[in-house]
Order: structure tokens, then sequence, then C-alpha cells
């Protein structure tokens, strides 16, 4: 099994880039995928599947949509999906610059840190325990500087 740590990313800048690689993996590009990548595209950030769900103007009473293209999505490295809290699943585009998380259990304050400002902390891991972390699936959990001065 390969690890996902030291595949480099797929880099879409433009949603046609994206329509291509579905088209070539063999998947047609419906209205509700155009849809789901377009809001993907349009997010600042990470998003809920509910949140895609209303941006996308789909019926609310067809959210499993959204989820079947979000899998497909992920399944090609075109998304990824973050857990940030106790809320839904985040997702996003992938190759745009990879982020990993800080998350404040007090206030739910999350940050987004660039991948390469983490590596202190994951040369620190791996050489104390022989395990390489990664934080872009779940993030590092603790207090904000404003949580710990208040």
């Amino acid at each position: 099994m390969t690890d996902p740590a030291q595949t480099p990313p797929l880099r879409f800048r433009e949603i046609d880039e994206v329509f291509v690689a579905l088209r070539a993996a063999g998947h047609r590009v419906t209205t509700p995928c155009r849809l789901v990548v377009e809001a993907l595209f349009a997010a600042a950030g990470p998003i809920s599947a509910q949140q895609l769900a209303r941006d996308t103007g789909m019926p609310e009473s067809d959210p499993s949509s959204v989820y079947r293209n979000l899998e497909r999505l992920e399944s090609l490295g075109v998304a990824r999906h973050v857990h940030l809290g106790h809320g839904p699943s985040l997702y996003m585009l992938v190759g745009s610059g990879e982020k990993e998380y800080l998350l404040c259990e007090r206030c739910g304050r999350a940050t987004s840190v660039a991948a390469p400002e983490l590596d202190a902390v994951r040369n620190g891991i791996e050489k104390k325990f022989g395990y390489r972390a990664s934080f872009s699936h779940f993030p590092i959990v603790g207090l904000c500087s404003r949580c710990l001065s208040g």
C-alpha cells in the first residue's frame, strides 16, 4: 500500500482539469458532479457536505448525491476531507497548497497551517517514536493563545 504522504498531490488549478481527470478515469461529469466541483472551487476553505448541497442548490432531499460525488472525487484524489472538532467532516480540493490544522478544544477555532510549518513537530515524533505524523485528516488539538490567556 502506498503512503499518501509520500505521493505528490494532483494539482487542479482549473475546473476543467477536474472534469478531464474524471473522464480519463471513466466517469461521467453529471450536473450534480459539476455543481459539487464548482462549489469546492468557490469555497474559501474546508466546507461541509451540507453546505455544499445548499451552495449547489441541490434539493435537501438528496444529500446522498453530494456524498456520492464527494466520495468519487476523493477516490480520484481531487478532494479530501478533514475532521475539525465534533461537527461533520469538511471537504476541500487537493493540491492548492496542502494544509494541516490546529484546533482549540475550548473555543473551537481552527487554524490552517502550511504542512512544512509543522515539519519540526513531525520530525520530532518520527525521531522519538518512529511514526511519520500527518495533521491533515485530524488536527493537532490544544488551546489557542486567546484561551490560554483568558
